[in-house]
């Protein structure tokens, strides 16, 4: 590889570099701004350092791809790593986010401040758009991903590094979580009772478990002789249909149920043969938990609906279906419930998204805590006093 410095214009100097395409043998020239370049030994200097950092392979040589070419490219590149709904998600960011706030840019020109830029006219501006901003949380996704995408680059040599790595994201701002307390908890499962949406609340509200949890139980996992139910798979619907797998974290949770539980999902199982069988089907240990009146399984977008009908219904709290996690992690806490065994009951990955996701819990058990070592202590001097 050769090169020498030209000046075009005034003041404007370019390293030029002469190079063998790799795949035709041909000679090709490269022209290189230097804009930092102050006279010619400056621009000289830049050049033995292109030149250096080329030949060890600190640099790559640029090209014109823009940020849109290669977000697209990635996509291409990702699909075949991650579940069919992650990918809509990344495709729907990439799509409807990155490449019209970054897209434009040059590959190799992608600067840290273009990028925070960029997320702050999201957080005001929406879609580019002017017509609201979007949240935080959808912001921090937007970051990863074009984190990910970004280290990719990198593992294919299209940049040296990865300017998302120096753009920081808006701080997470997370709303106010809605939940029912016991009251509201006792009036909605007396509302439910003998409707389809019954079973799936009580799983909800009373063991935690996540809405794709519900529709992927099936009886095998469940042993009401010990009173505790396996959860081992999450049932993912997409554009594609419904599919299995892992629950969130990648691993199982076995989850105690309480004696009421064990008592209707007895009831229910009774019944759930017996219309089973007007059907023509047996009942076995395969079949769902919650089923549709066909025998078919519960899609989560079918709960979600029929959850929001129900509690409008009988007006109730209008909380998601997902709230009834957010619920039972919030009777256990401030139950003083250990947070170790909420989050194992939860299927959290670790203790502290348990305290960090509950904090508005902890106040009222650090009070509860310290009345209680109080109490002690006192009793414990009262006594030496007696003496």
């Amino acid at each position: 590889m050769r090169g020498h410095v030209r000046e075009r214009g005034k003041g404007n100097w370019y390293a030029v570099l002469s190079t063998r395409d790799p795949q035709t043998g041909k000679r090709r020239v490269k022209f290189i701004s230097l804009p930092d370049a102050k006279g010619k030994r400056e621009a000289q200097q830049h050049l033995a350092r292109i030149i250096t950092e080329l030949r060890t392979g600190a640099c790559v040589e640029p090209d014109k791809t823009s940020v849109a070419q290669f977000l697209e490219r990635w996509l291409a590149h990702i699909q075949t790593q991650v579940a069919p709904r992650t990918y809509g998600g990344y495709a729907e960011k990439v799509r409807n986010n990155l490449t019209p706030a970054l897209g434009a840019i040059r590959l190799t020109k992608l600067r840290p401040e273009q990028i925070s830029e960029a997320y702050s006219k999201a957080l005001i501006g929406g879609r580019c758009d002017g017509k609201g901003g979007l949240s935080t949380q959808t912001i921090r996704h937007m970051h990863e991903i074009l984190k990910q995408a970004l280290a990719q680059a990198c593992v294919w040599r299209a940049i040296t590094h990865n300017p998302a790595d120096l753009a920081k994201p808006p701080k997470l701002r997370r709303g106010e979580m809605q939940t029912v307390n016991t009251d509201q908890t006792a009036a909605m499962i007396k509302a439910a009772r003998g409707t389809s949406i019954f079973i799936p609340i009580l799983l909800g509200v009373l063991c935690g478990m996540r809405r794709g949890e519900i529709c992927a139980l099936r009886w095998r996992s469940v042993d009401l002789d010990t009173g505790q139910l396996s959860v081992v798979a999450s049932t993912e619907q997409g554009r594609g249909g419904m599919r299995e797998k892992e629950p969130k974290n990648g691993k199982g949770r076995l989850v105690t149920l309480p004696t009421m539980l064990v008592t209707e999902l007895r009831r229910h199982r009774m019944q759930q043969a017996q219309w089973l069988l007007r059907l023509g089907v047996r009942l076995t240990d395969d079949h769902h938990v919650c089923l549709r009146e066909d025998g078919e399984s519960v899609w989560p977008s079918s709960l979600t609906r029929a959850f929001r009908t129900f509690m409008r219904r009988h007006k109730l709290p209008q909380i998601r279906f997902h709230d009834l996690r957010h619920s039972h992690a919030t009777h256990l806490l401030a139950a003083n419930v250990h947070p170790k065994i909420a989050q194992e009951r939860l299927g959290h990955s670790n203790v502290s998204i348990t305290l960090n996701t509950y904090s508005h819990v902890v106040p009222g058990m650090q009070r509860d805590a310290v009345a209680k070592v109080d109490a002690a202590i006192q009793a414990a001097l009262n006594k030496r006093e007696t003496k």
